[in-house]
Formats: structure tokens, sequence, C-alpha cells
């Protein structure tokens, strides 16, 4: 299908999606090498997983922050500064003594990331005509998939490999030479957003805007509650070793992309509420099925294709749905609410996980996962029954 995304316009979202590949792989490996940063601190898994819940809950509280004290900075400056501090991050976590010291670097790297995941989206989709604005968006979260397919597989096989500090080191390294590609790649051009706190709080107010990052919320935490101990339940239900993890993360990445690659072009053809509502219950069937599934690593690999599939279906339509939503005076403002609320997501079901799964174990996680995917059905009811009714759509304080 043919489009009007010119050669340059494409090289700049490829750098936009390769920053995103880079933040990716270095916010989620730790997902994927629990053992070894567990082994090169003696942590325990539920001690590694909270360094996950911690970079999403100080990327949701920095991201609208972000925008508030630096949105009317040019945003490709934005993203720049962004990956700057993540790789410092990156770097201090290869070089932490202790435990605190991880968690201060988790807090880096998040702050990093609050500048650049919903910079990126509002950034790409001001590069192309409206109309490509799904396409555009769709390649700039490919690098999320990417990173799914490639980036933390290969994070989980370096630090069985080479170590969890080594692993940090080049995730540090990879942010510098983004930079660089951005600098070379991406034009100047995008102008920021002047950003008042008292806007935060008239888009959070808005109860169309609510529940549709209520959505995405509950998605992410139906997912992350999951996937954060992805190495633990291969490991302790399916007997499997870190190969077993390594090739379930590859089955997860390669599907991933299969849902990307489709979404980028049903984008032209379904409303973000059809592909939504499909891919959410998609994603629910799926996990009752692995609850249900014997212990067979073949059957297990066979539904986490399903199961990548929905959620990379899923990441760029909530994305382009905000996008549809929005005020354009505001679009940046709720992206980065989205990508506040999807990374507080992230780190709520991080945390969920680490809690329930050494008390109630796989089918606990598994259990909770299904009960948020199903608050995010109803959120998408909501949403777009508050949208149906343009007026009277802010929540009163009496």
């Amino acid at each position: 299908m043919k489009t009007d995304i010119t050669a340059p316009q494409r090289r700049a979202l490829w750098a936009l999606s390769l920053a995103y590949f880079v933040q990716a792989t270095g916010a989620l490996s730790v997902a994927g090498s629990l053992g070894p940063i567990s082994h090169a601190w003696g942590l325990t898994d539920a001690q590694s997983a909270r360094l996950l819940a911690v970079f999403g809950l100080t990327f949701a509280v920095g991201a609208p922050l972000a925008q508030v004290f630096f949105g009317h900075v040019r945003r490709r400056q934005q993203v720049v500064a962004g990956m700057s501090v993540f790789g410092l991050g990156a770097f201090l976590f290869a070089l932490a003594p202790d435990y605190s010291v991880l968690l201060l670097s988790r807090i880096v790297m998040g702050l990093g990331a609050s500048l650049i995941g919903p910079v990126l989206v509002a950034l790409g989709s001001e590069l192309v005509k409206e109309k490509e604005r799904g396409s555009a968006i769709a390649m700039i979260l490919l690098g999320v998939s990417m990173a799914s397919m490639v980036g933390i597989p290969l994070a989980a096989w370096a630090a069985n490999l080479l170590g969890a500090r080594t692993l940090f080191t080049l995730v540090g390294a990879i942010s510098v030479l983004s930079v660089i590609n951005i600098m070379l790649s991406v034009p100047n051009s995008v102008a920021g957003a002047d950003i008042r706190l008292r806007q935060v709080g008239q888009v959070l107010m808005e109860r169309t805007s609510l529940t549709a990052f209520l959505v995405v919320f509950f998605i992410t935490s139906g997912v992350y509650d999951m996937y954060a101990f992805i190495s633990p339940i291969v490991r302790d239900t399916w007997h499997g070793d870190s190969d077993s993890v390594s090739v379930a993360l590859a089955v997860i990445g390669v599907a991933g992309i299969l849902g990307n690659l489709f979404v980028s072009r049903a984008a032209r053809l379904y409303s973000a509420e059809r592909l939504l509502t499909a891919g959410i219950a998609l994603l629910v069937a799926d996990m009752v099925v692995i609850t249900l599934l014997p212990g067979k690593l073949a059957l297990l690999y066979i539904a986490l294709v399903f199961w990548a599939f929905a959620t990379d279906l899923l990441w760029p339509t909530q994305q382009r749905r905000i996008v549809e939503i929005a005020d354009p005076q505001t679009r940046g403002i709720s992206l980065a609410l989205t990508s506040a609320f999807m990374f507080c997501g992230i780190g709520f079901g991080s945390a969920v996980a680490a809690w329930i799964y050494p008390i109630y174990g796989f089918y606990g996680v598994m259990v909770s996962a299904v009960l948020f995917l199903l608050l995010a059905l109803v959120s998408l009811w909501l949403s777009e029954r508050f949208r149906m009714q343009p007026f009277d759509s802010s929540f009163s304080v009496r």
C-alpha cells in the first residue's frame, strides 16, 4: 500500500524507533535477566523484580512532570537529553556496589526514559501528514517489538554469558550511539509545547481521557504481572533452564513483530477501539489457555505466540487512540500521561507479581493478570461511552 512518508521522514522515524529499542531493552531486560542480576548482587528474584517496578513508577511520575518543566524545549532536544540521562543510569547500574545504588540507577534510567517514550511518539507523529500518523506511530513502536524479539532475548543471553554488569555497560554505550544517530537523522524542527501543571490536571479531570489512560494502565498491569516473572515461571512451572527462557523471550519477540506489522496495516482499516477490544479479548483467552496448559514447553511456546501477537497489537493502538481523542494543544501532555500510566502499570503489575508469586505461585499471577485485563475492557467501554457524550465530559467536584 502506497504511503506519503518520504525517505528522509522514514530515516527519522527509524532513528526514533531505534531509540525506543534501546530504551525498551534497557528498561525491560531486567525481566529476562533476574537470575544473573540476583546472582551478581546476592538478591532474591523478588528484589530483582522490584528494579523493574522502581523504573516503572519513576517513569510514571517523571513523564508528566518532564513535560511541565521541559515540554517547551524542542522535541528532538528532549529526546537527546533523555537518552543521555538513560545511558548514564545504565552505566551507574553496571558500577553499582550494592542494592541501594542499583535502585538509584533505575531511578536515573526512569527519569531519562520519561523524556524519551512519550516524546518519541509526539515527535514522530508531527513529522508526517495526519493520515500517516497511525503508520508512523507503528513504525516508532516497532522498536519496542524489536526489543522483545532481539534486544531482551539477546540481553538475557549476554547477562547469562557475560554478567549483568557487562550487559548494562553495553546498554549505556548503545544509548550514546543512539544519541548520535538522532542528531544526524531527525530534524530539529518540531517545537515543544508550553505545558502548565494546571493543564495536566485538566486532562486528568476529563473523563474520556482518564478512562482512556486507565485502559493503558490495566493492559500493562496485566501484561507485566505475567511478564515480570517469565523467567521463574518457565523455570518453576515448565522446568526450563536459562536457554528455555531465552527461547520463550525470542518467541515473544518474533510473534510481537507480526502483531506490530499487522496493526500498521490494520490501522488504515479498523478503528482503534475495535483493535483494542479484539486484542484484549485475544490476550485474555490466551492467558486462560496458558493457565490450563500441561507442563510441556512446546505448548507454552505456541501459546506465547498468540500472547505476544495480542500485546504488540495493543501497544501502538492505544497510542493511536490517545492521538485521535486528544486535543491538538494538549497532545504532548496526553501522550506523556499515556506513557506515565503505561509505566505505572508496568511498575504496579511487576510489584503485584513480586508479592503474589512467592505466596500463590504461577496460578495467582495468572488470575490477577486476567483480572487486570478485564478491568481494561471495562475502562475502554466507559471511555467510548463518555466519548459519545461530548458535553459535560469532565468530572465535577462539588
